[in-house]
């Protein structure tokens, strides 16, 4: 570790070295009382050795809660749809995980095609003027659905010039990769991912689905499956804080087991509830859930929980442009 490089006092970086830290890490994965100990210091000069060190790992400047309530800091994806993005208060937040769950058939691919042309616009009209990845570890990528919804931009987006719609490339600017396991997946984020963000070209990472590889590979509980899910969540947030990426998570659900008595509903719907578990979920900023209203092809576009976001709902439709919200459907939802 290069000491030179904080402002701290010399008396407390010889303290620090004679006590052989070598690393951030072992600075922050201690504890004060630890750490008094190891460097005889006090802990006035221990909470200023943390402070530095913590910060020189930060990427920018912190942000409370009240800052993200406000939407201080943080831009936000539009949805293309003034509906859904009056629901989510503007849209995906630009750092951090927003997770995607429903029943299959719901529309959770047509909404994250959606997203990788709405982030191609221009900053003005609630896009980040780059283009997406889309990862794909069940399906083929529906490459036709997406033509389509090119072609119809014009009616998705009749706020957009003519001339702009145009000029857009949209099909050139969304990068389609394919991991058939973990590994492949793992290698996708660690190399190829990084390469386009640092290029600038893409500002949109969609995952499509984040259980499938869990559930093909390991067929129950284990410490192995927590570790791969709890990196695989890391390594998405570092890309996400990073770079200023929105992150989408496409997730399975399951049914809730009958005769449960545990209150489970702020995970999901009351019967179904997203894959993968507490683990994950403590990992997800924004959880949004789609499901088909019954009896009708409406949808409803549920927010589950996010901490800049009151729980609410608003039906919507999957219609040959995209999918569109129902003005004066948004309720609040317990």
């Amino acid at each position: 570790m290069n000491w030179d490089k904080f402002e701290l006092n010399p008396r407390i970086i010889d303290a620090a070295k004679k006590a052989n830290i070598r690393s951030e890490r072992d600075v922050l994965g201690a504890s004060a009382p630890d750490l008094q100990r190891l460097t005889a210091l006090s802990r006035r000069d221990v909470q200023l050795l943390q402070a530095a060190v913590a910060a020189s790992c930060r990427q920018g400047p912190p942000l409370t809660a009240l800052h993200l309530h406000r939407g201080e800091g943080r831009g936000r994806l539009s949805l293309s749809c003034p509906v859904l993005d009056a629901l989510l208060r503007g849209g995906l937040p630009l750092r951090g995980l927003t997770e995607l769950s429903g029943p299959s058939g719901a529309g959770k691919t047509q909404l994250a095609l959606q997203l990788c042309l709405a982030v191609q616009y221009p900053e003005q009209y609630g896009g980040c003027n780059a283009g997406a990845v889309y990862i794909c570890t069940e399906e083929s990528f529906p490459i036709r659905r997406l033509q389509q919804l090119i072609g119809l931009q014009s009616r998705m987006r009749p706020d957009v010039p003519p001339e702009l719609l145009q000029d857009l490339g949209f099909s050139d600017r969304v990068y389609i990769e394919h991991a058939a396991d973990l590994e492949a997946l793992q290698t996708c984020l660690s190399h190829k991912v990084p390469l386009l963000l640092a290029r600038g070209v893409v500002r949109l990472l969609v995952l499509d689905s984040v259980a499938a590889l869990f559930r093909s590979q390991f067929q129950e509980q284990s410490v192995e499956r927590s570790h791969f899910l709890l990196a695989l969540a890391t390594k998405l947030q570092q890309l996400s804080f990073n770079y200023s990426l929105p992150v989408l998570c496409i997730n399975q659900v399951t049914d809730v087991p009958d005769g449960s008595d545990e209150d489970l509903s702020f995970l999901g719907a009351p019967s179904l509830l997203p894959a993968l578990g507490m683990l994950w979920a403590n990992q997800v900023l924004v959880r949004l859930m789609l499901q088909r209203c019954h009896g009708s092809e409406h949808r409803k576009l549920r927010v589950v929980f996010a901490p800049h976001l009151p729980r609410a709902s608003c039906v919507c439709v999957v219609c040959t442009e995209g999918v569109r919200g129902l003005p004066g459907t948004q309720e609040a939802t317990d």
